[in-house]
């Protein structure tokens, strides 16, 4: 699909984990994050704790629990690190453990873990120092398993996405052009790849890719849009027009489509015996 603002969401910067304005505005509406952020599909959580020498995870930037409440469900207990206090304080409301502050400078405490994982959240942490703090907190053969949901609504709705960003958001360059998603994310999942590799205590990282589809009415895409990188932050003279012309797209189409989504992990073990 093209980078829309939801496939751009981690935007073309080279070192987008600075952005800590864009990073911590997720907690904006941490109610309508959960409501309509997807979830990951239960292959992936449960192929990741049967990779784990054991149940203990801990989830960086846990924000309101999406995929912690997964693992939780497959046998897992689950400590979250979230850089957003909003978000930390919606989820310890409903019974999740969270501590905040950003995952590189996290007190750990001399504890250590079963698996580190991080849930659409790696592109905002620094790639380097995170796998740094992800070895430190890993038991031996832990496993690190940092996964993102790639969403690709079919090219004519994906193409009206697009243009609507591009008539009220015209200066922003990210709304330049057209690049499918998976190619979009994946400068992501190289440079997760590299931190993973400069770290030095990991075997070589790989990726699982699991696919899957979620079909979407009006008002549901509508529902989520606001939750994308940065949208919180607009003037809402201009999220209500970006809103009113996808919203018209999706009408234009029928008032409902099928996004197809690939959840692609990159992934690998803890070596050394320490």
């Amino acid at each position: 699909m093209p980078t829309t603002a939801q496939a751009a969401e981690p935007g073309r910067e080279q070192d987008i984990h600075r952005n800590r304005q864009v990073a911590e505005s997720f907690g904006a509406d941490p109610g309508r994050y959960d409501r309509t952020r997807p979830r990951y599909p239960d292959a992936l959580v449960e192929r990741i704790a049967a990779a784990a020498p054991g149940r203990d995870v801990l989830d960086v930037g846990i924000g309101t629990g999406i995929a912690a409440r997964q693992f939780l469900a497959a046998g897992c207990t689950v400590l979250g690190v979230e850089a957003d206090a909003r978000m930390a304080g919606w989820a310890r409301e409903r019974g999740l453990g969270v501590e905040v502050a950003p995952f590189e400078t996290w007190d750990d405490a001399g504890r250590t873990f079963d698996a580190v994982v991080a849930a659409q959240t790696w592109h905002w942490v620094d790639p380097v120092a995170g796998a740094v703090k992800a070895a430190r907190v890993l038991r031996p053969g832990g496993r690190l398993a940092l996964f993102w949901n790639v969403n690709q609504p079919p090219p004519e709705i994906a193409e009206a996405f697009l243009e609507a960003y591009r008539r009220v958001l015209p200066d922003l360059p990210i709304y330049d052009r057209v690049m499918p998603a998976l190619e979009a994310y994946g400068v992501m999942f190289d440079k997760a790849a590299d931190g993973i590799r400069q770290a030095g205590a990991f075997g070589e990282p790989e990726q699982w890719r699991f696919d899957w589809e979620r079909s979407y009415t009006r008002d549901e895409w509508l529902d989520q849009v606001p939750t994308f990188g940065g949208h919180s932050r607009l003037p809402q003279d201009k999220l209500r027009e970006i809103l009113d012309l996808i919203g018209a797209a999706i009408d234009a189409a029928g008032g409902a489509f099928t996004a197809r989504y690939a959840t692609v992990a990159v992934t690998t073990a803890r070596t050394g015996a320490s």
